[in-house]
């Protein structure tokens, strides 16, 4: 064994990664860390889980809001109505996935303060992942555990081909 692999130590923990894609001119890939680049906020939040009852938990993150809107989203953010044909998809390393408008985001509708967690209840989520955290609803369904994707979409339904 040579001296530099002896004293390597053990082999790193992999680190987590999300993929910001869509509809976005600035995709990017972000790993759990560079989310501490946004402001911080902290979410007490107590939701129902259908299998273990009333969960309680503090998460920290930045706004997906933020996070999202440094992607630069492909819509004028002048226009208003522009803004409400876009659907955001988050998806988990468990295929867990949960829908969103960013409406529901969006400071000038539901303002709503969806995190993409970097900590739960004080302990990183680097290995883990991020976890996407919805503080407003009652039931933990579209809370997402190790965020691997989240996709904006603007693309404008399909009607269905009359038959």
């Amino acid at each position: 064994m040579s001296q530099s692999l002896a004293n390597a130590g053990p082999a790193a923990a992999p680190t987590a990664e999300m993929v910001i894609t869509g509809d976005l001119r600035r995709p990017a890939r972000l790993k759990v860390s560079d989310l501490l680049a946004w402001p911080q906020h902290t979410a007490q939040v107590a939701f129902e889980c259908a299998t273990s009852g009333v969960r309680h938990h503090r998460f920290t993150g930045p706004l997906l809001y933020d996070v999202l809107t440094d992607a630069v989203p492909d819509f004028d953010p002048r226009r208003r109505k522009e803004r409400l044909r876009f659907l955001i998809a988050v998806s988990g390393a468990d295929g867990h996935y949960a829908l969103l408008s960013w409406a529901e985001i969006d400071p000038d509708f539901g303002r709503a303060p969806v995190l993409l967690a970097a900590s739960l209840d004080g302990a990183p989520l680097d290995r883990a992942g991020s976890q996407l955290v919805l503080p407003q609803d009652r039931c933990g369904a579209r809370y997402v555990s190790g965020v691997e994707v989240v996709r904006v979409d603007g693309r404008p339904p399909v009607p269905a081909a009359a038959g």
